[in-house]
């Protein structure tokens, strides 16, 4: 590599001379992700960084530098201004700058004014990404966040499970509240509060001093729960209705389980109405007969009308709460037209 540093390469170079026409060279803005690991970097990247004349970063700390160094890439820790980046392409050189985090906000704004006012000849500007986020990457921020979290913060170091269990039912109900209000805005923000739930609870788990797990334990098990669950998508079975699929992963579940009653596995703590349709869809499903209790009461008309809601797909609670709603919304019409006092 034709690699110069500092001393060698001045911040400007001499003007052309009479007749003589300079080339101005190129500025590469070299930007990666921290959340894909140092080193990891896209060929055309590496063909940037092996061709420029000079490589520059402003940190000296940057997580890439260890290994442009390793692969015999000459980094110079400085941080130019527009202009004498400007002058050190000109004869077409080309620079190499390996973005901090912050993505160099000063030199790029220094490079728009200096293209703007049309005093210089400048080179040719070019931002290439050496490494890109995946779907999912910024998961990896939120777990790095939680656990600083959890290292730092007096009240979140104390939690545990039972403490937040309470929260954790509270942002489920604000999510199917969201969900029903077709808000959008607000079903990502409960969403991210259900999400954090989860990387709560994993966080604590890790400090557990018998059987300590992480949020990648947590990951890992579903996603070998949902491929075993899913053999007509990574297995050789097929499905071409929603009915199939609900058999294959039926059929999977109690594999797995082995459960000696259709009722294990129901949170008895649940709302009573979601409890009574969730059993009853279990009766069903595996068709049994099982008549209601005769017995009369409050309690046992809601059951039937739970497991009547159920066998005609209908969700209780769901229509309980747009009940519930819409009662709301008549009791605010008349508060509205008479007002107290």
């Amino acid at each position: 590599m034709n690699a110069t540093g500092p001393e060698a390469t001045p911040a400007t170079t001499p003007g052309p001379g009479p007749g003589q026409e300079t080339a101005p060279g190129r500025i590469v803005l070299l930007t990666t992700s921290h959340r894909v690991a140092p080193g990891l970097l896209s060929w055309p990247a590496w063909q940037a960084l092996h061709a420029a004349d000079r490589v520059l970063c402003a940190d000296g700390t940057h997580p890439q530098l260890p290994y442009l160094r390793e692969a015999g890439i000459r980094v110079d820790e400085a941080s130019p201004t527009a202009e004498e980046l400007v002058g050190t392409c000109a004869g077409g050189h080309t620079a190499v700058v390996v973005a901090t985090g912050e993505g160099e906000p000063a030199l790029t704004d220094g490079l728009a004014r200096l293209a703007g006012s049309g005093r210089v000849q400048m080179p040719e500007l070019e931002l290439l990404p050496a490494s890109y986020d995946l779907p999912g990457a910024r998961l990896l921020d939120l777990v790095q966040v939680m656990d600083r979290i959890r290292a730092e913060c007096p009240w979140s170091s104390q939690q545990t499970h039972k403490g937040l269990a309470k929260y954790g039912i509270e942002e489920a109900y604000e999510l199917v509240e969201a969900i029903e209000e077709g808000d959008r805005d607000e079903l990502r923000e409960e969403l991210g509060d259900v999400l954090l739930q989860v990387i709560f609870h994993s966080r604590i788990a890790e400090d557990d001093p018998d059987t300590p797990f992480s949020i990648d334990d947590v990951a890992g098990g579903i996603v070998a729960k949902l491929i075993h669950r899913h053999p007509h998508v990574f297995g050789d079975e097929t499905a071409t209705t929603p009915e199939e699929v609900k058999a294959h992963w039926l059929r999977t579940k109690a594999t797995e389980k082995q459960r000696t009653s259709v009722t294990e596995g129901i949170p008895l703590g649940q709302p009573g109405l979601a409890l009574a349709a969730k059993l009853a869809s279990r009766v069903r499903t595996a068709g049994l007969e099982v008549p209601l209790p005769n017995i009369t009461g409050i309690g046992y008309d809601l059951l039937a009308l739970a497991t009547r809601a159920e066998s005609e797909g209908i969700d209780p609670e769901a229509a309980l709460r747009a009940a519930a709603r819409a009662y709301r919304d008549a009791i605010r019409e008349v508060e509205a037209t008479h007002p107290a006092g």
